[in-house]
């Protein structure tokens, strides 16, 4: 059994997503199993080199975490032919320029959603990235959740039947920075920096739709911004500029050619009396499901209750007690090193991979009808991409 190499060029991992997910719970989680094992008992040690402006910073951050590579000239990196995968996890707003130099230097390339602000410079890297050769990817992590993947694996036993609808609910409180400090970053609420709802999570359902309930046929959104002032980092007022907050239906057909109704609610001004952050609910004419981010819970047909509609007396009835729990068949590793696995695994061995940049550019698509269904209070057809 022997163990290849496999440079990679780690950059914008400074922030909380690159640090924590891509660095820390990803790649140096590989390193310390020992690579990724290939379908031939081979291993692949990935040899991460961090990238970033600030060198202090950059410095840092790769000896906290026993990375012996780092530097602030992207260009010298992607000179070096010993690297040959590209990943970005920095600002959208520069991601297409940085992915396009990337595969113009020969390198694959990886990449945190959305891979572009507008659909156009989407396109325009996917299709760049299908012409090049190269192999290339973007994160869809939410599809490796637990919850999700015991949500998947009921939708493909036939729990559900005739599946009817799905309702997400998602968000949760971030504070405005005045009275509690800020934990998400001030641009996210900056329209002019790439903030905003609508760009950052349109993204993640276009996939889970897709890949879960149904292909988006169309879109009826509306957004807004709840919180109109926020502090930043440092402590200033600044104006929020981005919507904080969307309400969306969407129509799908579901697997079997049936139509399905999906309802996305999504909001960083709501406070969680819910199961987790995120919880998807499904119906369909055999039973029900909700799962979150770990978590699943179904209700078969033949176990629904009887409740009776009595505004006259307190229920009796415990809805939540009603469900029963799917059980941890498996031990479930982390969404964005299951991922990464597979990309390496793609890049090495040419293994089977379908979350492309073109499957990136979809989520760009429904970010953009959402936001022109918004703007002109209409539903906007989602039209097959092709790329």
């Amino acid at each position: 059994m022997a163990t290849q190499r496999l440079g990679i060029i780690m950059n914008g991992v400074t922030g909380r997503m690159g640090t924590n997910q891509h660095l820390i719970r990803s790649i140096c989680a590989i390193r310390a199993q020992g690579g990724v094992a290939l379908s031939n008992g081979d291993k692949v040690m990935p040899d991460p080199m961090l990238i970033g402006r600030n060198a202090s910073k950059i410095e840092a951050l790769a000896k906290a975490h026993g990375v012996t590579r780092w530097g602030t000239d992207l260009d010298d990196a992607l000179a070096n032919a010993d690297d040959t995968v590209f990943f970005d996890a920095g600002t959208t707003l520069m991601r297409p320029a940085l992915l396009a130099k990337a595969l113009r230097a020969g390198k694959h390339v990886y990449c945190e959603k959305p891979i572009a602000t507008n659909l156009n410079e989407a396109v325009e890297i996917a299709r760049l990235a299908q012409g090049s050769g190269l192999k290339h990817g973007a994160v869809q992590d939410k599809l490796f959740l637990p919850g999700l993947r015991k949500l998947d694996m009921l939708r493909r036993a036939g729990f559900f039947g005739r599946m009817l609808s799905v309702r997400l609910e998602f968000g949760y409180w971030v504070f405005e920075g005045d009275l509690q400090p800020i934990q998400r970053p001030s641009w996210n609420y900056r329209q002019e920096d790439g903030g905003g709802m609508i760009l950052d999570m349109m993204c993640h359902w276009r996939y889970v739709l897709d890949n879960l309930f149904g292909e988006v046929k169309s879109v009826s959104c509306l957004g807004t911004t709840h919180i109109p002032k926020r502090w930043d980092e440092t402590g200033q007022p600044y104006e929020a500029t981005a919507d904080d907050a969307a309400y969306a239906t969407c129509q799908l057909i579901g697997h079997q050619g049936e139509p399905v109704i999906a309802q996305l609610n999504m909001s960083w001004a709501t406070r969680v009396r819910r199961d987790d952050l995120v919880t998807f609910h499904v119906d369909g004419t055999d039973g029900s499901a909700v799962a979150g981010l770990s978590a699943c819970r179904a209700q078969s047909r033949v176990a629904t209750p009887r409740p009776v509609w009595n505004p006259d007396e307190k229920q009796s009835m415990n809805f939540f007690d009603q469900w029963q729990e799917i059980p941890d068949s498996q031990v479930y590793d982390n969404g964005f090193k299951i991922q990464w696995e597979h990309f390496i695994r793609h890049v090495v061995e040419d293994a089977p991979y379908r979350w492309t940049l073109p499957e990136g550019a979809k989520g760009v698509q429904l970010v953009e009808a959402a936001l022109e269904s918004w703007k002109e209070r209409r539903w906007v057809d989602v039209s097959p991409m092709h790329i």
